[in-house]
């Protein structure tokens, strides 16, 4: 689906000149996007794409063909093959709707996407690069630090902060199925984040992932702290440490933050262990 990001520049701009807005219907075989993806198509610009190629290029021009004023079927069928100059061997349906500002509200609903959601304990660096990193991605980001001037003033759209103190406090109103990810300026407020985790997986077993950013030193002598608290080694089996995808080298900010994006789309959708 297209991001959070292009929603929002669609309704916005359509709120000035109209547009046609053009989805993929329905598909057979191999194509470049998915049933629901979109463009909307306005005189000079174009938001969002439906997999760009010489398909992408062709729709461009019918929608701004009937932005002119012309005539069309609703959904018109493209066979990606040599005729229309791509090999991808499938066909794509796709639908071509004029819209204006008085569509505005009604398409930010309908193109809203479900968004899975992710709790981020601590607003550092890599914090800062895993918001960034998530703020195109179809996921709803809580920002959660005891340090409540430590946020920026300007923030993604599909983010919100709250200050918790003690930070491990803010654990339980998290919403079911979230991915937390554990960084705080403090190794004794990630272990009360983590132990606020596991104790919650032992009630209600609804957290999707319990990521902590650290070496296996650092994890190692958690282990050992937290089996002190009473946790047994399938509910520390839970933890994930280090947080990101296996085999990306970097301590980066910006490269952890790819290896964790990375590793939240991989698991998104995936239910509860």
């Amino acid at each position: 689906m297209n991001s959070l990001v292009d929603t929002n520049s669609f309704t916005v701009r359509l709120a000035g000149e109209p547009a046609v807005l053009v989805t993929v219907d329905a598909t057979q075989g191999s194509v470049p996007r998915e049933a629901g993806a979109w463009m909307a198509v306005f005189a000079q610009e174009v938001v969002g794409t439906i997999g760009g190629g010489q398909v992408e290029f062709t729709a461009i021009e019918e929608a701004r063909r009937r932005l002119r004023g012309a005539a069309g079927e609703p959904v018109r069928r493209y066979a990606l093959g040599p005729s229309l100059g791509q090999c991808c061997g499938g066909v794509v349906h796709l639908r071509f709707e004029p819209v204006s500002a008085a569509d505005a509200a009604r398409l930010q609903q309908r193109l809203a996407r479900p968004l899975a959601p992710v709790a981020l304990f601590g607003g550092g660096h890599v914090g800062r690069a895993i918001v960034a990193a998530l703020a195109p991605l179809p996921f709803e980001l809580t920002w959660i630090d005891s340090r409540d001037e430590i946020f920026p003033a300007e923030l993604p759209s599909n983010v919100h902060c709250e200050h918790s103190d003690p930070v491990q406090a803010a654990v339980g109103d998290l919403a079911a199925g979230a991915s937390v990810l554990v960084m705080s300026f403090s190794h004794a407020e990630d272990l009360d984040v983590v132990a606020a985790c596991l104790a919650r997986q032992r009630q209600r077993g609804d957290l999707a992932l319990i990521g902590l950013i650290g070496s296996r030193a650092k994890w190692a002598s958690f282990r050992h702290r937290l089996a002190e608290r009473g946790f047994t080694e399938a509910e520390l089996a839970q933890v994930t440490c280090p947080i990101g995808l296996p085999g990306i080298a970097g301590k980066e900010p910006a490269v952890i933050a790819a290896s964790v994006a990375a590793q939240l789309l991989q698991r998104r959708g995936q239910p509860a262990p």
